[in-house]
C-alpha cells in the first residue's frame, strides 16, 4: 500500500534523514493481516512505518466478521465502553468517588448524548473501542469545535484512510492527511485529531492490536473451519465397509455396489459394500480417525490463544461451565482489572486535554460494576471476622469500609470473645463501659473492680453494661428492616413522601381533566411573564455621574431580570406537570404493563412491562420549548441592559457590532437554561424509574410526579433564572462597552459576603480593558456569569462589573 506518498519528496529535501536501505525479516510461513516477512521503511524519526502494511480489510472481513472468537471478544470489551457513561469531576474522596461533579461540560454532550448527525455518544464510543482494537495504526477522531471553541461534534475517521504525517522541524506530527470517500485529501491540524493506540513500543507511529500476537492462530482457526465445511460437503467416507468376494459379479452389478459411495452430509453412517477378492469378507471401521481429532485439538487451541491475546476469560463471553461461582467471579474480576479498565482509560484519556481545566479528571462511571466491589467485599468480610474475634473496634471496622465512625465509649471498644467483654480504649471511656477501678492505674488489673479481669463479664444488672450490649446489637442490626416491608432508597423514599404529601389522584378517564387544567395554566400565565418582562425593559438607567465614579448595574437589575425569567418559566413547569400526569394516565402509555388495570378476565392488554418513562416525560420537545421560551424573554432583557449601558457610556445608542456579541450572550445564558432543565428531567425520570421498582400503583407514580414538581420544579426554576439574568444582564453590558471602544475600562465587583467563592473574592477589584478577560482559577472570563466558564465558576454567582472611562476614578 502506497501510503507514504510523502515521503520521497521530504526527502529530496532533508538528505540526511534519507531512509536506509529496507530491512527484510523472512519467515517460513506469508499469511496473516501484517506483512510478516516485513519490509521496513524509515521515515524522518528513523522509525519504522509498521502500521502501513495492515490491511484492515482484510482483519475485518476474515477475523471479526468470521472469527467467533474474535468478534466476542472485542464485542465484550466494546460493549462496556459504549454502556457505560462519561463522567467529568474535581477531586477524589478517599472511596475514589469525585468530590465534585460536573455535569454540563460540553465534551460530555458529545460522549454521552449525540456525538455527531448520525451516531449517539454510546455508538460512537463503541465503535472507537472495536477500531482500537483491530487497527494496528490505531483510531482517528476529528474534533469539531463551535465559534466560541465548544466541542459540538466527534467523527471516527477510517484508519485505513488517514495518514500521520511527520514534521520534519521536530513537532512530531504536522499534521494528518485524510482521503475521504471521494478521494479528496484533506490536511488536518494535530488539534483537531485525536489519535488513540495501544502504543507500540519501537514505533511512535503504529499502534498495537492484539490481533497481531493471535494472526495465526486467527488464521488458523479460520482456515480449518472452511477446510472442515468443505470435507463435509465433499466427502464420500462411509461410517464401515463390508468387503465380499466379487469374483462372480458382473459389471453391472459392481457398478451398483459402488454407487453405495454417496457422497454429502446427509449419508453419514452409511454402509457401503465393496469387493474383496477370491475367498473372504472383512469389516473396516472408518468412523474416527486421528484428523477430527486433530483438528478439535487445534480449533480449542486457537481458541485459548485468541482470548488469551485479547484478555478476555471465556467465562466472561457467557460460557461458565466447568468453574465455580467463585472461580467465574475471580476470572471477571480479573478481566475487569487487566483489560476492561485500561482499555476504557485509554479512551477516555484521549480528551483530557478538552477539559480546560487543570484540576479535573475524566473516566468512564464504573460505579454499576458488581464485580468490581469485590475487593472491597473482601475487605469487609476479613474486617468483620476481626471484629468478632475481638481484635478491632466497631469504630475500626467502620473506617476500613468506608463508613463514619460513631466515635462513642461503646464504638471504642474492643470487645473480647468468648464473652464479648469491653477493654476501654481510653481511661474515661471505662465508666461508660461500666468499668469502675481502683484508682490504682500502675498495676496490672488496678483500673479494674476487684476480680474483674479483661475478660471478665459485666456485673449483673449493671445499667451501663446494659447500654454497651444494646450499642452493639443496635451495631449489627443497622440496616436491617422489617419482614414484608418494601426496600428502601431514594425511590422508595420519594413514593412514601409523594403518598404524605400528594393529592388524590385520579381514575384513568381524568386524562382530559388534566390536560385541560394544563391547558388554562397556560392561558393564565403569559400575562404574568409579559408583565415581568415588561418590568424587566423598563429598569431605570443609570448614567455615567460626573464624578466619575463609574457605572454598573445594580442588584436590582440582576432581581428584576430573575423575576421575569422565573415568571417566563413557572407557567411552563406547570403545564408539562400536566402533561406528564395525562401521559401516566393515558391507556395507550399503560397498555402491556404492570400498571394496566384489566377491566374483566377477558381482558389481555395487561403485561409485566415498566413503563417507557423517557417517552412519557418527553425531554427533548419539553427542552425546545423552554430554550424558545428563555430566548424570548432574555433577549428584551439584554436589550434593554444594551440601551442603558450605552447611555450611560455616553452614547446614544449601541454601536451596530454590538448587537452580536449581545446576541451570543444570549445563547450562552439560553443553553445555560436548558442544562438545568435537563437536570431536572433526568432526575424525574430518575426517580419514576426507582419508583417502579417498589410499587405497582399508578397513584403512587401520579403522586411522586406532584411532589416532584412542587418541591424541585420551583428551586430549579429560581436556579435557571438567577444563572441566566447573571449571564445576560453582565453579557449584554460588557458587550456594549466592548462595541463603544477601547477606551472603557471595567473592574470586578463581588457581593463582599461570606456567599462568595474563593476564586471570585479573588478578582474582586481587578481592573482591565474592556476587551481583556479576567483570570479567575486559571479561566479566562468575559465578565461574571461567562457561560463558557466551568459550572463552578457560574453557579449562583452575584458578581458585577464597575465601568468607567480610563482617566476617570472609581
Amino acid at each position: 500500500m502506497a501510503k507514504r506518498k510523502w515521503l520521497p519528496a521530504l526527502r529530496s529535501l532533508i538528505p540526511p534523514l534519507q531512509a536506509p536501505e529496507p530491512e527484510t525479516k523472512t519467515l517460513t510461513w506469508t499469511g496473516g493481516y501484517a506483512s510478516t516477512t516485513y519490509a521496513g521503511t524509515s521515515n524522518v524519526w528513523s522509525t519504522e512505518g509498521r502500521a502501513d502494511g495492515w490491511d484492515l480489510d482484510r482483519v475485518v472481513t476474515e477475523g471479526y466478521e468470521r472469527v467467533i472468537w474474535v468478534y466476542k471478544a472485542i464485542e465484550t470489551i466494546g460493549k462496556h465502553a459504549g454502556r457505560l457513561p462519561i463522567e467529568i469531576g474535581v477531586g477524589l474522596s478517599e472511596d475514589g468517588q469525585f468530590e465534585q461533579v460536573i455535569e454540563d461540560h460540553p465534551l460530555l454532550r458529545v460522549l454521552n448524548g449525540r456525538a455527531n448527525p448520525v451516531e449517539t455518544g454510546a455508538q460512537f464510543r463503541k465503535r472507537l473501542s472495536a477500531q482500537i482494537l483491530l487497527s494496528k495504526a490505531g483510531a482517528f477522531v476529528e474534533v469539531t469545535r463551535s465559534n466560541r471553541g465548544t466541542i459540538t461534534r466527534l467523527d471516527l475517521l477510517p484508519p485505513d484512510r488517514v495518514i500521520p504525517v511527520p514534521d520534519p522541524r521536530g513537532e512530531y506530527i504536522a499534521h494528518f492527511e485524510f482521503t475521504t470517500l471521494f478521494g479528496e485529501v484533506r490536511e488536518l491540524d494535530p488539534e483537531r485529531v485525536r489519535w488513540i493506540r495501544d502504543p507500540h513500543p519501537t514505533d511512535p507511529f503504529s499502534g498495537m492490536t492484539p490481533l497481531e500476537a493471535a494472526g495465526v492462530s486467527v488464521e488458523l482457526d479460520y482456515l480449518s473451519r472452511l477446510y472442515n465445511v468443505a470435507f463435509i460437503r465433499n466427502d464420500a467416507r462411509p461410517g464401515g465397509i463390508v468387503a465380499v468376494d466379487t469374483t462372480t459379479l458382473s459389471d453391472q452389478e459392481m457398478n451398483r455396489l459402488e454407487s453405495r459411495f454417496l457422497p454429502g452430509s446427509e449419508f453419514a453412517g452409511h454402509v457401503s459394500v465393496v469387493g474383496a477378492g477370491p475367498g473372504g469378507m472383512n469389516y473396516v471401521d472408518l468412523a474416527a480417525k486421528p484428523r477430527e481429532m486433530a483438528y478439535e485439538h487445534a480449533a480449542q487451541n486457537a481458541k485459548i490463544e485468541i482470548l488469551g491475546a485479547f484478555g478476555v476469560p471465556e467465562s466472561v463471553l457467557g460460557n461458565a461451565s466447568g468453574r465455580t461461582f467463585d472461580n467465574a467471579e475471580q476470572e471477571e474480576f480479573n478481566f475487569w482489572s487487566h483489560t476492561e479498565l485500561d482499555h476504557l482509560a485509554m479512551i477516555s484519556n484521549a480528551f483530557a486535554g478538552d477539559l480546560r481545566h487543570p484540576d479535573a479528571n475524566i473516566r468512564f462511571n464504573t460505579s454499576s460494576v458488581e464485580v468490581l466491589e469485590l475487593p472491597r467485599r473482601r475487605r469487609r468480610a476479613e474486617a468483620r471476622e476481626e471484629w468478632e474475634a475481638g481484635l478491632i473496634s466497631i469504630d475500626e471496622y467502620r473506617r476500613r469500609t468506608g463508613l463514619p465512625a460513631y466515635d462513642n465509649a461503646h464504638s471504642r471498644a474492643l470487645w473480647i470473645s468468648p464473652q464479648k467483654a469491653p477493654v476501654p480504649a481510653r481511661p474515661e471511656d471505662a465508666a461508660a463501659l461500666g468499668i469502675q477501678g481502683t484508682g490504682d492505674t500502675n498495676t496490672p488489673g488496678g483500673a479494674l473492680p476487684p476480680g474483674m479481669g479483661p475478660n471478665a463479664a459485666l456485673p449483673p444488672g449493671s445499667q451501663e453494661g446494659g447500654d454497651a450490649a444494646a450499642a452493639v446489637a443496635q451495631a449489627r442490626s443497622d440496616g436491617g428492616q422489617p419482614a414484608g416491608a418494601l426496600p428502601q432508597g431514594p425511590g422508595a423514599t420519594a413514593v412514601a413522601s409523594a403518598r404524605e404529601d400528594g393529592a388524590p389522584g385520579g381514575q384513568p378517564g381524568a386524562a382530559a381533566a388534566a390536560v385541560e387544567s394544563a391547558r388554562q395554566i397556560e392561558q393564565r400565565s403569559p400575562g404574568d411573564a409579559a408583565t415581568a418582562v415588561a418590568e424587566a425593559r423598563g429598569l431605570e438607567g443609570k448614567a455615567l455621574p460626573p464624578g466619575g465614579t463609574g457605572y454598573e448595574v445594580t442588584d436590582d437589575d440582576f432581581d428584576q431580570a430573575a423575576q421575569a425569567v422565573a415568571a417566563a418559566l413557572t407557567p411552563l413547569f406547570d403545564r408539562q406537570m400536566g402533561v406528564i400526569t395525562a401521559r401516566l394516565r393515558s391507556p395507550k402509555a399503560r397498555k402491556g404493563t404492570r400498571y394496566w388495570r384489566d377491566d374483566g378476565p377477558t381482558d389481555t392488554r395487561g403485561g409485566d412491562a415498566a413503563l417507557d418513562i423517557q417517552r412519557i416525560i418527553g425531554a427533548d420537545r419539553w427542552l425546545e420549548e423552554v430554550s424558545g421560551t428563555l430566548a424570548h424573554v432574555l433577549a428584551g432583557i439584554a436589550h434593554g441592559v444594551s440601551q442603558r449601558t450605552a447611555a450611560a457610556l455616553g452614547a446614544a445608542e449601541p454601536p451596530p457590532s454590538a448587537a452580536a456579541r449581545v446576541t451570543a450572550a444570549v445563547l450562552d445564558a439560553v443553553y445555560a437554561g436548558e442544562g438545568g432543565a435537563r437536570h431536572f428531567l433526568d432526575t424525574l425520570g430518575g426517580l419514576l424509574g426507582q419508583a417502579q421498582d417498589v410499587t405497582d400503583d399508578l397513584e403512587d407514580l401520579l403522586a411522586l410526579v406532584r411532589t416532584a414538581f412542587s418541591d424541585i420544579a420551583p428551586r430549579t426554576a429560581a436556579g435557571i433564572a438567577e444563572s441566566a439574568a447573571t449571564a445576560t444582564v453582565n453579557g449584554a453590558a460588557d458587550a456594549t462597552a466592548g462595541a463603544i471602544g477601547p477606551h472603557i475600562v471595567r473592574t470586578w465587583v463581588s457581593r463582599g459576603d461570606d456567599r462568595v467563592r474563593e476564586a471570585h473574592a479573588d478578582v474582586d477589584g481587578t481592573t482591565l480593558p474592556v476587551t481583556t478577560p479576567f483570570d479567575v482559577d486559571g479561566y479566562p472570563m468575559r465578565y461574571p456569569g461567562d457561560q463558557l466558564a466551568p459550572l463552578y465558576l457560574t453557579a449562583n454567582c452575584r458578581c458585577r462589573l464597575r465601568y468607567r472611562t480610563e482617566g476617570d476614578k472609581l
